[in-house]
């Protein structure tokens, strides 16, 4: 998975849980407004925020699932392959130093 896809997925996480727990606190304060239609807009608010929350929890379990199965398939690999795997680190670890040593 791309860095940046992964940096922009954890922001948005965070700011969809600040955003919840400002609607949370929102809720609160409000508690004590009367009125038919306050009350009913804090029931959508909270139906939505409840929703909302159980979404968040099953997006965050697929992605922690789809990680360990990429690491275990990655593990798996490398044990598979270790003379593979060296070889291409030696590469790499070759072509960083004539590039390192051009300067």
């Amino acid at each position: 998975m791309d860095t940046q896809i992964v940096v922009a997925k954890d922001k948005l996480i965070t700011d969809f849980k600040a955003v919840m727990a400002d609607t949370e606190e929102l809720l609160q304060a409000t508690a004590n407004q009367a009125g038919e239609k306050v009350t009913v807009a804090r029931g959508r608010v909270q139906e939505t925020l409840r929703s909302a929350r159980a979404e968040l929890d099953r997006a965050e379990a697929m992605v922690m699932d789809r990680t360990k199965a990429a690491a275990r398939a990655t593990d798996g690999y490398v044990h598979d392959n270790p003379w593979t795997i060296a070889g291409v680190c030696a590469g790499v670890g070759l072509l960083i130093g004539m590039l390192i040593s051009r300067r």
